[in-house]
């Protein structure tokens, strides 16, 4: 770690908790700063700032008194999720007090180069992706950031000769200064979190901002498929490495006649790839540009993307029993996702195991993605708007009460040759607390199957 004297014997107010703010305190303690952490949950029922408190850090619970900026603070380290007209974060930004988040000060204090990874989709995946292969490569690269290794922490006990795999969010993007990747990839741009940014436009702002200090000595990977990455390749300052699977990009990486290319150079088949659909298409190539940039071989690509099973929850692949494959992409909170898992998988042998959280939407959009399902065993509060989607395209559909017997239902119809999804295109709080539980539910159930 850095030992840099930005913050020492400076007030600097921790805003928020979880782990990013637990971390943020400690390093920040460590830099000689006078800390006071500020967060929302009671002292009885919050073991962090139990824990920080006897550590010699001052911890104000229960809530968030404006009067306490009037301690003339240097500078404010926001939990990315805060939103700026947070009464706390506005009476701030009125006195100036700057307000950064946790990768910032990761940032600052890290040895190691950072690749940093931002988008709308496929962020964690291609984030393990590119660990893995640095690592097979005999590199060592560590996660980091909104893939839930708090980044000051990891930066923090990292050294030069190791490189930082950092996800990052757009809210967390919204709070860095100086900030500057060796390597950035933004996987792809859609809408998302506008109730949190406003528009569409804002939310794509904090994601552009992974670039603005890099210089020309550095990388910047883009989707090509997208017009809008495209056009915005001119804006920068570094070196842009392209990827696309509908042209071939000459500088970065592509699929041509089934094979996958980096500059030229054959990597490896598209039907080699463990993960399915198009969108794993495009994940594998934003890896395989930071993997090459990085120096790694051919072969420890090659291995790493024949064999990754994916990440937890995320189109994740948990084996087969009596022949029929499962796989668990409980992480699929909307219709966008589940149409770009479905869109892997031959309709014909699948079964999908759909439903979740009523926020009042239907699933027209879903029609012709869900076209000649095998099946579909719906469950939770969106049942009966998936089975009239089902039953108005033919699809035979079965209720069941939860995901657990959801997966017990699908295996007792499916055959050997078939596969089963979880991908709910519905958020998990009916049932669950988490679409974490959800999944690992799904998990149990496949495990406890019996070979018939």
């Amino acid at each position: 770690m850095k030992k840099i004297t930005n913050f020492e014997n400076k007030k600097v107010l921790v805003l928020g908790l979880a782990k990013s703010g637990e971390s943020a305190a400690r390093v920040l303690n460590q830099l000689g700063a006078i800390v006071t952490v500020n967060d929302g949950k009671p002292f009885d029922e919050n073991p962090a700032a139990q824990d920080l408190l006897a550590e010699g850090i001052k911890v104000v619970t229960g809530g968030h008194p404006l009067d306490l900026l009037e301690e003339d603070f240097a500078v404010m380290v926001k939990n990315p999720g805060i939103p700026y007209n947070n009464p706390m974060v506005e009476r701030a930004m009125a006195l100036k007090i700057p307000i950064i988040t946790e990768v910032e000060l990761a940032y600052l204090i890290s040895e190691s180069p950072i690749v940093g990874i931002t988008g709308t989709n496929g962020k964690t995946t291609t984030t393990t992706l590119i660990a893995d292969i640095l690592n097979a490569d005999g590199k060592v690269a560590k996660l980091s950031g909104n893939i839930g290794f708090p980044a000051s922490d990891v930066a923090s006990k990292s050294t030069a000769d190791e490189t930082l795999i950092m996800e990052l969010s757009s809210f967390q993007l919204m709070g860095i200064e100086a900030f500057q990747p060796k390597i950035a990839v933004i996987t792809n741009l859609f809408s998302a979190h506008l109730d949190y940014h406003g528009s569409q436009d804002n939310y794509e702002a904090a994601k552009w901002r992974i670039q603005e200090n890099m210089t020309a000595d550095d990388f910047l990977v883009l989707n090509f498929n997208q017009a809008k990455l495209r056009d915005e390749a001119t804006l920068t300052s570094a070196q842009v490495v392209p990827f696309s699977t509908t042209e071939i990009v000459e500088t970065g990486a592509y699929v041509s006649d089934g094979q996958i290319y980096f500059k030229g150079d054959k990597i490896m088949a598209v039907a080699g790839l463990s993960l399915p659909g198009e969108h794993n298409v495009e994940n594998a190539l934003a890896a395989i540009c930071v993997a090459k940039l990085s120096g790694v071989s051919n072969a420890a690509i090659t291995r790493v993307l024949t064999t990754f099973s994916g990440v937890k929850h995320r189109l994740q692949y948990l084996g087969q029993k009596a022949q029929i494959k499962f796989y668990n992409d409980s992480k699929a909170t909307n219709i966008l996702a589940t149409q770009k898992a479905l869109s892997g998988f031959d309709n014909h042998t699948l079964w999908l195991l759909a439903g979740g959280l009523d926020r009042g939407n239907g699933f027209e959009e879903l029609s012709a993605d869900v076209a000649d399902l095998k099946g579909m065993i719906v469950f939770g509060e969106t049942a009966p708007k998936l089975r009239a989607l089902a039953e108005s395209l033919a699809i035979p559909v079965y209720d069941s009460k939860n995901v657990a017997t959801a997966t017990v239902l699908a295996y007792s119809k499916a055959e050997a040759g078939d596969t089963v999804l979880l991908s709910p295109a519905n958020a998990s709080w009916d049932q669950y607390k988490t679409f974490e539980q959800r999944g690992d539910l799904f998990i149990d159930a496949f495990t406890g199957l019996e070979e018939k």
